[in-house]
């Protein structure tokens, strides 16, 4: 098996909104805001790459949304997700897997473009299956008041009429059996049966984070983003999930954070803090 970061570029999102109830003189230090109080994020994918399968772990935020949506997220930043594949060698046909840690549109934006010729939108991976659950699902596209912005219908729908939609089914919290090449812990907190990745690599397990764990500075147990839906279970849910994960030295690859590609965590005095932070390529 091989992992390779796949960059997708860099947008701003308010830094209140991502830090929740904690106080701006706690969190400015962690990812300095701009005059408007926008903070610089990520949008860091994965490739997983086993045999001939090519599984391609959330997407970034594509390029089909309008000049006015993107004036509200400042989309900047050299990489994108197709320069990152050239840099591997890889076009988009390539990919057999595209696997969607759930549906906002900053995780599966770059799963849908639109075809100018066809005045439609069709898959961006014409050759992947793309993997969802079927509870997320429902709860995406049938969303409440709160979400329904994060949902757009044209990042969704279009891939379930290409009938390459797969869904697993959840039977519990962690799936071991995913018909996939890692396991999958299921959470609940940010939106309705996110799914988190644990890949074995180099004797390591690997958690792609997706939003229960953005950035190494939401680590602290109270750092919990605003745009959870259920904060409280959100809390609970890092909390059992970082002791877990201290104690096994498990390796986090953080979606959202602009500086840390990965990091390894301690169990210290006032908690579960970061240890280590490495690119993904020096595992």
């Amino acid at each position: 098996m091989k992992l390779h970061t796949i960059n997708t570029g860099y947008f701003k999102l308010d830094g209140g909104a991502m830090f929740g109830v904690v106080p701006k003189s706690l969190w400015h230090k962690l990812n300095p805001p701009d005059e408007n109080n926008m903070c610089t994020w990520a949008m860091r994918c994965l490739l997983i790459e086993e045999g001939n399968r090519l599984t391609l772990v959330d997407t970034g935020i594509g390029n089909k949304q309008s000049e006015k949506f993107f004036s509200h997220y400042y989309l900047h930043g050299e990489d994108s997700l197709d320069n990152s594949l050239n840099t591997l060698n890889l076009k988009r046909d390539d990919i057999t897997d595209v696997f969607l840690t759930h549906l906002h549109f900053d995780h599966c934006g770059g799963a849908i473009l639109w075809d100018a010729a066809k005045d439609d939108y069709r898959p961006a991976f014409a050759k992947a299956n793309y993997w969802s659950n079927e509870r997320h699902w429902q709860w995406a596209t049938v969303p409440n008041s709160r979400e329904k912005a994060s949902f757009l219908p044209e990042n969704i729908n279009p891939i379930k009429e290409s009938g390459q939609l797969k869904m697993l089914e959840r039977q519990s919290d962690f799936m071991h059996q995913t018909g996939l090449d890692f396991s999958v812990l299921f959470v609940d907190g940010h939106t309705e049966s996110m799914m988190l990745p644990h890949i074995s690599y180099k004797g390591k397990t690997i958690v792609y984070m997706a939003d229960l764990l953005p950035s190494a500075g939401h680590i602290p147990l109270p750092f919990v983003m605003g745009y959870d839906t259920r904060p409280l279970i959100t809390l609970s849910e890092k909390e059992k999930f970082l002791q877990h994960a201290a104690s096994e030295n498990f390796i986090l690859f953080l979606e959202h954070d602009p500086l840390n590609e990965c990091c390894t965590l301690q169990i210290t005095d006032r908690g579960v803090r970061m240890d280590k932070a490495f690119r993904l390529d020096e595992i």
